[in-house]
């Protein structure tokens, strides 16, 4: 076994996750294929945030396998953590690993093997592909002394050194979601609430800015729930609040970052102590990213958002205030049940008060072994393909709004392409650098200032 193709869906979290097998295997000895087709190994790291997510994930898994049929399939991520039933038309030959954390030592039982001309899996059920089950300790009730010692499961692939191949750097701080709202299933696929330490954050940040990574982002399942236990508010250590603006102005403050960037954050989330090291750190970028998923206080009670619509207006409103500009971006969630077209209205109305600088616009869709799923009434598909087309309407005519604000100003842009020339500034929408004397010359990875012209 010498070559070796990881496949990633899904968010930034899994990305990351899928750099720390890369690198295990990488320092294995194993090099990295361009394509499966050219792969002794193959791991597919999956999605099942949607059902469009967990087709796609199945998609990836059966094309490794066509592309070259004597290669190891290991298929891992949240589609056989929490909904493993969708993979049960996969052949014997690939190997689900519902339990994670068990990856490293499955990992290190096939490199010891690689000598051999296969790696044969044996399975005891009489089902059609073998299973790796969770078979770890069950968590203690009682919480340890200090959250922060609680280290993310996948500290054991080992901290990234690098994020080869890309200019802007994913750094996970925290796993997990207990908050249950009610469309979302993550919650039964990490559950347990966890947290890096500063240490270790800071050790692997420092690696990331020696491989030339100009940007990094701090992510995570539950972000703002960083330094606690569990993601349910009512909970929360009231000493704790500021962990996650402490652990950021440390990064922040490290020599030779460009940028930092957060990742996803509820309103609460965002403190007076967050906005101070926002103004206080020039490396923090002016961008926020809070999802809204709907401007409708019933349907955000239905949601269980732990939020409430003055709450968001009052975050935005201190964000602008004490930011100069701030890009605002959020996600929305169109057709949730008992979404009427009122309901819809003040989702409108509230996008446009909030100016935000991008939505994620997403279609409601039903995931089975989640609340929402059951719900009444639900909204009929060509109502929200209407609703979804009227916010991706509003959505172009924000964001332009907000961009237009820049025109004859100066930004710095990193390159993130050079064919065509472009990069993403500080408040993360994408210039154009094909205009520039030098764009012919530009290199990835390259910090320019430009002023923008339109």
């Amino acid at each position: 076994m010498r070559t070796f193709f990881v496949q990633t869906l899904g968010c930034k979290v899994n990305q990351y996750e899928s750099r720390q097998l890369r690198q295990l295997l990488e320092h294995s000895g194993l090099v990295s294929a361009a394509e499966p087709s050219c792969a002794d190994l193959a791991i597919v790291n999956t999605c099942c945030i949607t059902h469009v997510a967990s087709s796609k994930s199945r998609r990836s898994i059966r094309q490794a396998k066509n592309k070259n049929p004597n290669a190891l399939v290991i298929v891992t991520g949240c589609l056989p953590a929490g909904q493993a039933h969708e993979l049960g038309d996969l052949d014997r030959n690939c190997l689900i690993v519902e339990n994670k954390e068990q990856l490293p030592v499955i990992l290190n039982q096939i490199l010891n093997a690689r000598n051999k001309s296969h790696w044969h899996i044996h399975s005891s059920k009489p089902s059609n592909h073998s299973e790796i089950k969770d078979k770890s300790p069950a968590v203690q009730d009682k919480p340890p002394a200090d959250p922060l010692e609680i280290t993310v499961k996948t500290d054991t692939l080992g901290l990234l050194e690098s994020y080869d191949g890309q200019c802007r750097a994913f750094l996970k701080v925290q796993d997990g979601c207990d908050a249950y709202c009610t469309y979302c299933i993550i919650p039964r696929i990490r559950k347990k609430v966890c947290n890096k330490s500063v240490k270790n954050i800071l050790h692997e940040a420092r690696s990331l800015i020696a491989a030339g990574h100009r940007e990094i982002v701090l992510t995570g399942i539950f972000l703002g729930a960083y330094g606690q236990t569990t993601s349910r508010r009512r909970q929360w250590d009231c000493t704790r609040r500021d962990s996650l603006a402490e652990m950021v102005a440390q990064v922040a403050d490290l020599p030779g970052l460009a940028r930092l960037r957060l990742s996803s954050l509820e309103p609460a989330d965002v403190t007076d102590r967050l906005l101070d090291v926002f103004r206080t750190y020039p490396a923090v970028v002016p961008h926020l990213h809070l999802p809204l998923q709907s401007g409708s206080g019933q349907i955000l009670k239905k949601m269980a958002r732990q939020y409430t619509i003055e709450q968001f207006v009052d975050v935005v409103q201190r964000t602008k205030a004490a930011l100069d500009r701030p890009a605002i971006t959020t996600d929305i969630i169109v057709g949730f049940p008992g979404e009427t077209e009122a309901d819809f209205q003040e989702t409108i109305q509230l996008a446009q008060q909030s100016g935000f600088a991008k939505i994620h616009v997403f279609s409601f869709s039903p995931r089975q072994n989640t609340p929402a799923a059951d719900f009444e009434p639900k909204v009929p598909a060509p109502i929200i393909r209407d609703r979804s087309s009227r916010l991706q309407a509003l959505d172009r005519q924000l964001q332009a709004e907000f961009r237009r604000q820049f025109v004859g100003q100066s930004v710095e842009v990193i390159v993130e392409s050079t064919r065509p020339p472009k990069g993403r500034c500080q408040r993360y929408f994408m210039v154009d650098l094909s205009g520039l004397p030098n764009a012919d010359t530009l290199e990835t990875g390259r910090l320019v200032r430009v002023i923008l012209s339109e």
